[in-house]
């Protein structure tokens, strides 16, 4: 790699690190497919971004680090900064070359408020580099692609890096509204008895914390948490609690087959200040069972219910980040992607019922680019609870529902679990919630180009009642 540019302010945006000028002439879609380098021969398909190409190039996250009941070693800024800076290293550009920078994020701490913004700093992109972060609960790792793909479409930028990151494990703590208004009356108290008589209005009911974290797995216009909605829909299509914890033991069954194998090549090893390294998605259960999953009492729906600490995501912290580029970018740093990202779908449905989203964001891409679930070589669904993941697949199967919800005259048919989450999903790996969206994305990718395929889908369900897809395609 050429020697990093100590003043950057003094790049611009049309000079590579090796100090040549790329072209300035102006290209268009038409002439963009008639120029092609020896090395890169990205085949265009259509895609629901328009007349532009959105690729992927390259990708990086940190290891998935389960939340033990203390802060985790990472704010979330630090393990953006952790997965980014080694993928940005190995490209053939300065970092000033990047057009944005685009970050998910849901639960940012009181310094990290726009933290693309950080990141982009921290990362010497330059000063003049916008960035901001995008919120969409679950999926807004995938927001940040949907919309760093949507500004490449509209010529805004031609290489985005983009993602997502959270640490739960630091999730805000709030004070309760009694004690913000007692401290607004302590800070207009001058004098030595106004502050005594305030003094004597604090009651121990004001040092009840808000626990952010709790908050915001909870529904604010129906009051249901997510498991309690995961418990709704796995009633609604008969998934017991044995198909739940089957399915949980087979994602740690194949977390652990993937670790073993090397298959997640996309994680960077992370320091922290200590020295420690972590290199690995650290909340897999190798010895994961039937009999140990049993034992476990229902978190959500008390002592009915189905849905298990153990067949749901674990709360966990992790970052993931993508570099999307436009077919000008690909020439102009002879960069070779992996991937094009084709459509992207995102939809809404009843809040207590927000566990079937994939089914509601899935289907309008299939149907819009007239595939079958066969069609696809593999899917990555977000396991927020195994119960959903399950409920999503029996809907597809289900007549009535694909007919009164998706308007379908057959159901959708059956998706076989050969190609669903094949290295384990969110009850293994966790679920950094602003991170996740980006995340199946690229081990998405990652899948496709390991086993030779072409086509695949990563979609998720959204707290609140949404559900977004993103198909992607290998070039």
């Amino acid at each position: 790699m050429a020697e990093k540019n100590t003043n950057p302010g003094k790049q611009t945006k049309t000079e590579n690190m090796t100090g040549k000028k790329t072209t300035k002439k102006k290209t268009t879609a038409k002439n963009i497919t008639k120029k092609k380098t020896a090395a890169v021969k990205p085949k265009k398909t259509k895609n629901r971004y328009g007349r532009r190409a959105i690729y992927i190039v390259d990708g990086a996250r940190t290891p998935q680090l389960k939340a033990r009941g203390q802060q985790g070693p990472f704010s979330a800024a630090d393990l953006a900064v952790n997965c980014s800076r080694p993928l940005l290293a190995r490209q053939d550009f300065d970092p000033t070359a990047i057009d944005e920078v685009i970050m998910g994020c849901v639960m940012p701490s009181a310094d990290e408020a726009n933290i693309a913004r950080i990141l982009g700093l921290r990362l010497n992109c330059g000063i003049d580099v916008p960035a901001y972060t995008v919120q969409r609960n679950c999926a807004s790792g995938m927001q940040a692609l949907d919309t760093a793909a949507q500004s490449i479409a509209m010529r805004r930028s031609e290489l985005v890096l983009a993602g997502g990151v959270e640490s739960m494990s630091r999730a805000p703590v709030l004070l309760n509204g009694h004690m913000v208004n007692w401290l607004g009356n302590w800070m207009k108290a001058k004098t030595l008895s106004q502050k005594l008589k305030t003094l004597g209005t604090l009651r121990p009911k004001f040092f009840a914390p808000i626990i952010g974290l709790l908050r915001g797995l909870s529904d604010p216009v129906n009051g249901l948490s997510m498991g309690q909605t995961a418990e709704i829909i796995a009633d609604k299509f008969n998934i017991s609690r044995e198909m739940m914890d089957s399915y949980a033991v087979q994602s740690h069954q194949r977390l652990s087959a993937a670790q073993e194998n090397n298959y997640l090549t996309e994680i960077e090893t992370i320091y922290d200040t200590r020295g420690n390294f972590y290199d690995h998605d650290d909340g897999v259960r190798h010895d994961s069972d039937m009999q140990s999953l049993a034992k476990l009492k229902p978190v959500f729906d008390p002592p009915f219910g189905k849905v298990t600490a153990g067949n749901s995501a674990q709360i966990t912290d992790g970052a993931s980040v993508l570099l999307l580029a436009s077919e000008k970018a690909l020439k102009d740093y002879n960069l070779t992607p992996i991937a094009q990202i084709l459509d992207c779908e995102w939809a809404g449905l009843e809040p207590s019922q927000m566990g079937l989203g994939p089914v509601h964001a899935v289907t309008p891409i299939l149907q819009r680019n007239q595939y079958s679930l066969n069609d696809i070589d593999y899917f990555e669904i977000n396991e927020a609870f195994a119960g959903q993941v399950l409920a999503c697949l029996a809907a597809w199967q289900d007549q009535q529902y694909c007919k009164q919800e998706l308007n379908l005259d057959t159901p959708l048919g059956e998706l076989s679990m050969n190609k669903l989450n094949i290295d384990g999903g969110g009850v293994s790996i966790g679920h950094p919630v602003g991170a996740s969206g980006a995340r199946i994305v690229l081990h998405l990718m990652h899948i496709l180009r390991r086993t030779n395929s072409k086509r695949g889908i990563a979609s998720l369900c959204i707290g609140g009642g949404q559900g977004g897809a993103m198909m992607i395609e290998r070039v």
